[in-house]
């Protein structure tokens, strides 16, 4: 069987074609698929499983985006128009009440997350739940940055990678902070989020980053939810979403905290009223208009799949793949140890092998072009994360599978 061509001739045609080009899927990645010596199969036809930047969507190409925005001002009439459309598809797509705001703001779904936090936190006592890294990082910032602990009552509901804390011990009389699916542990939260009360007095504020588009989200229950367009829909970049209902309005119109600076990129209301022109395409900030016509192209492609639950069915089947190959192989499994809280998009796995083992796998499959950046999140346990998003194709993860474990009886002789 054939080698792959040798590592420069193989840069010369990625810079040649353009990594996101038809030239460069047609040629030069159906090149280096073919089989290397010894090899199990054949290898995905794209191997990008990253978590985030993700895969672009099946067929992209960046030369078919609306240009007519790009060198145009954020603040012209074209450009309010492509960003109101970007949030008003968004809406629909996702299903998101009427009476709910949708806005795009700074710094992906960190920022946006962080400006929720820094706005609306400290009217009454938070119940704060992490069980991967993210959410860990929100509980630290509450109570070293933030310092609530100095006017409420901060709890904290943690547990260990792999599993979830006791949600149903949260009060309904509290905010309550969550990530809806922890994309460094692959554990998500129960199906309809039923440990939210529907007659709670406190918001919810959902970190829903890869669980967007990629989960049925229940609106009813989610009072601030922020999320990032490089995740499941395989956008780029920098700029993040941030989902407000009603009641979250009125606290931002009620509440301000006190001796808390916000910088400019934070602040979502003045004189006690909503800043109203970001959740109609005013952004904060200067966008990037490629980024935004870079996930209107996202939106579209969710259209013709279905929408969301077009995408949730790819990335179950995803999941699904993952699954039957776990069943049969006694040496990797989940993290997650209730497959009714396992994520189906950030996949994280053990091996039956040493941490610098499975960094050698990781490297394997990277240097045999059949899967790149599939380590496992620096704070989580020595894993692998595959991330199996709506944009990878299903016959790429079914080609995946016996490379892990031809992999791992490389890395095992290590």
């Amino acid at each position: 069987m054939m080698r792959f061509a040798p590592v420069a001739t193989r840069t010369a045609a990625f810079v040649a074609n353009g990594s996101r080009t038809p030239g460069f899927r047609a040629q030069a990645l159906m090149g280096l698929r073919m089989m290397s010596a010894a090899a199990p199969g054949p290898k995905p036809v794209n191997p990008e499983f990253s978590s985030g930047p993700c895969k672009k969507r099946p067929g992209y190409d960046v030369a078919n985006l609306y240009q007519k925005s790009l060198g145009r001002s954020h603040r012209s009439k074209l450009g309010k128009e492509r960003l109101a459309f970007a949030i008003s598809e968004s809406k629909r797509l996702l299903g998101v009440p009427d009476d709910y705001l949708l806005g795009i703001v700074p710094a992906s779904d960190t920022g946006a997350y962080e400006m929720a936090m820094w706005n609306m936190l400290g009217e009454r006592d938070v119940d704060i739940c992490h069980w991967e890294s993210f959410g860990k990082g929100w509980f630290g910032d509450a109570v070293s940055h933030l310092k609530l602990r100095d006017t409420v009552k901060v709890t904290e509901f943690t547990a260990d990678y792999g599993s979830l804390p006791d949600l149903d011990a949260t009060n309904s009389d509290n905010d309550v902070l969550f990530t809806f699916n922890g994309t460094t542990s692959g554990v998500r939260v129960p199906e309809g989020c039923d440990f939210i009360s529907d007659d709670r007095k406190g918001l919810t504020f959902c970190d829903a980053t890869s669980a967007c588009f990629a989960m049925n989200m229940p609106w009813e229950k989610l009072d601030v939810t922020t999320y990032s367009w490089q995740k499941v829909l395989g956008g780029e970049g920098a700029h993040g979403i941030l989902i407000l209902s009603p009641r979250a309005v009125e606290r931002l119109e009620t509440y301000t905290p006190e001796n808390r600076p916000l910088p400019k990129v934070f602040r979502l209301a003045k004189n006690g009223k909503l800043e109203a022109g970001v959740f109609k395409g005013a952004t904060i900030n200067t966008p990037s208009m490629l980024a935004v016509e870079d996930y209107i192209d996202a939106l579209g492609w969710t259209e013709s799949k279905g929408g969301v639950q077009g995408l949730v069915k790819i990335s179950q089947d995803n999941l699904s793949v993952v699954e039957k190959f776990v069943d049969e192989n006694d040496w990797i499994d989940f993290l997650a140890k209730d497959p009714e809280t396992r994520s189906s998009t950030s996949v994280c796995l053990t091996l039956d092998l040493t941490s610098d083992q499975i960094k050698q796998f990781v490297k394997i499959l990277e240097d045999e072009d059949v899967a790149y950046d599939i380590g496992g999140y620096r704070d989580a346990p020595p894993s692998i994360r595959i991330w199996c998003g709506s944009t990878v194709e299903t016959k790429d993860v079914e080609a995946l599978m016996p490379w892990l474990k031809w992999a791992f009886d490389e890395a095992k002789q290590l």
